[in-house]
């Protein structure tokens, strides 16, 4: 009489590979639900503690909640700070785009324009808010890549624009230079910055998301599949 003993094991094996992939399924499912729910939680409560302090007693949640349902009544109110702050900067918008307004920012600035540190990061910052939150102009509109960081090898990046001014001239002469961002895997904020001929940047049809996705994911996530032209041509086959 045989024995019995390997179909159970088979069973069994195949009942933990059918439990390890529903796990990995719940982990792709729930992990970006999950992050994205903590991201927000993160931000408001930093929000909250930073716009909070500066309301009045008598306006904070606690102190309403308790003049509502009694002084024993506590409630975590995450997110209040977020429409507080949502006002307070429309207003000051509206109030910057007035002649108060204007004769106030530039006063402002040039009292910081005399602080030596103070100065360089008040100009760093905005700079960079003016680029990053101008409407008029498009920042990172294409998916690129370039030859980094040496021939042969390429690093997926993002088209910035035009090199203007003095690089432009110093590097650039006669041909159109661009600035293209190479952002680092699996954090995106550090990078680099390259001014590439144009000739040598070869435009990609994946989306910003795309690119974003497929850097931060290490080269794991890949766009779909889409009936669109080489941009790259493949590498030379040698002689049989």
């Amino acid at each position: 009489m045989t024995d019995p003993a390997p179909q159970p094991l088979h069973r069994k094996r195949g009942f933990l590979g059918g439990l390890r992939a529903s796990f990995l399924t719940g982990l792709i499912v729930i992990l970006p639900i999950g992050l994205t729910i903590y991201f927000i939680w993160v931000l408001t409560g930093w929000i909250d503690a930073w716009v909070l302090p500066f309301l009045p007693h008598a306006w904070k949640p606690e102190t309403l909640i308790k003049q509502y349902f009694g002084e024993d009544t506590y409630f975590n109110i995450r997110g209040v700070g977020v429409p507080v702050f949502l006002v307070f900067t429309v207003f000051v918008g509206w109030i910057a785009k007035g002649l108060i307004g204007r004769f106030f920012i530039h006063w402002t600035e040039r009292t910081v324009n005399r602080l030596p540190v103070v100065r360089s990061i008040y100009t760093g910052v905005k700079q960079i808010a003016e680029t990053v939150l101008s409407q008029g102009k498009p920042t990172f509109d294409r998916a690129c890549m370039v030859e980094f960081p040496r021939p042969g090898m390429w690093s997926v990046g993002f088209v910035a624009g035009d090199a203007r001014g003095e690089v432009a001239e110093v590097i650039g002469g006669s041909q159109t230079l661009l600035t293209v961002y190479l952002p680092t895997t699996p954090n995106p904020t550090s990078g680099y910055v390259v001014f590439v001929p144009q000739d040598q940047v070869r435009m990609l049809d994946m989306a910003i998301e795309d690119a974003a996705k497929l850097i931060i994911s290490a080269g794991l996530v890949y766009p779909p599949d889409r009936d669109i032209p080489r941009t790259i041509p493949p590498p030379a086959r040698a002689a049989e």
